[in-house]
């Protein structure tokens, strides 16, 4: 059994009759003109594979269906509450993306859609899976710089070189970090707002983390190594029970854009 992800960028003009169409999938398509509504939807297939392609599911039947039924979707609703000067919230988005399943849902053969997901902006996301299409999944990334040391008491000077490299080095150093907090709530649900997450997700995590050392200014790191592993575990236990409108689904950290680790608690 395989998964296969496809992304298809789009872009509408609110105050547009017609989108122009373009020719750069890449970029978006339709491709918008001027400043324009930019999204990109993210499509999940499951299945096996077909012995004469080698194919789970030919991206471009992805694309033309996203373009033919889930586009006109978004286009339509967008424009007709921009129309009528009403914003469009989170929870619409969401509407749309469960009216979007159904249209896709059918739409490849023996493989099956298995998740959908919304980009809004480069650092916030929705998503549906097939799991469970009540709930609907909300991501978002904050940053936060620290530094920390990596270092076993138990271990001997050059052991804990041997181990840690370079992040052993007795001044400690610093890294960038990302954290996305993912959590899940009904679709139905309306009264979810972004501005009280990241107000949560700022007083109970980054603020302790932000511009720290580690090891000497967080107390969980004085008894614990405070590598990326333990602090998504951190960041967890944190954020926990926190949300009361919503569950922790997981955290993902980001020490570098090349190393990074999820936890599901």
């Amino acid at each position: 059994m395989h998964k296969l992800a496809r992304q298809v960028r789009f872009s509408i003009n609110p105050f547009l009759s017609e989108d122009c169409t373009g020719y750069n999938s890449f970029a978006s398509k339709p491709a918008g003109e001027g400043l324009a509504i930019y999204l990109e939807l993210s499509v999940e297939i499951r299945g096996s594979l077909a012995p004469d392609t080698g194919f789970v599911v030919n991206v471009v039947d992805i694309d033309g269906n996203v373009r033919e039924f889930v586009v006109p979707l978004f286009a339509e609703r967008i424009k007709q509450d921009f129309s009528q000067s009403r914003h469009v919230g989170l929870f619409v988005m969401v509407e749309l993306l469960r009216s979007a399943w159904h249209q896709l849902s059918d739409n490849f053969g023996p493989a099956r859609l298995s998740k959908l997901s919304l980009k809004l902006n480069p650092f916030r996301r929705i998503a549906i899976n097939s799991e469970d299409l009540e709930m609907v999944y909300f991501c978002e990334k904050f940053e936060f710089a620290a530094m920390h040391k990596l270092w076993n008491d138990e271990f001997s000077e050059p052991k804990n070189f041997e181990v840690f490299g370079k992040c052993a080095n007795p001044t400690g150093h610093g890294h960038n970090y990302v954290v996305e907090v993912a959590i899940k709530m009904p679709a139905t649900r309306d009264d979810f707002r972004i501005g009280d997450f990241e107000k949560t997700v700022d007083n109970e995590l980054i603020k302790l983390l932000d511009h720290k050392n580690l090891n000497a200014d967080v107390e969980q790191f004085g008894r614990t190594n405070p590598t990326i592993e333990n602090i998504a575990v951190f960041a967890w236990n944190r954020l926990a029970d926190k949300f009361p409108k919503a569950a922790l689904h997981r955290v993902t950290v980001w020490e570098t854009d090349k190393t990074y680790c999820t936890y599901y608690g």
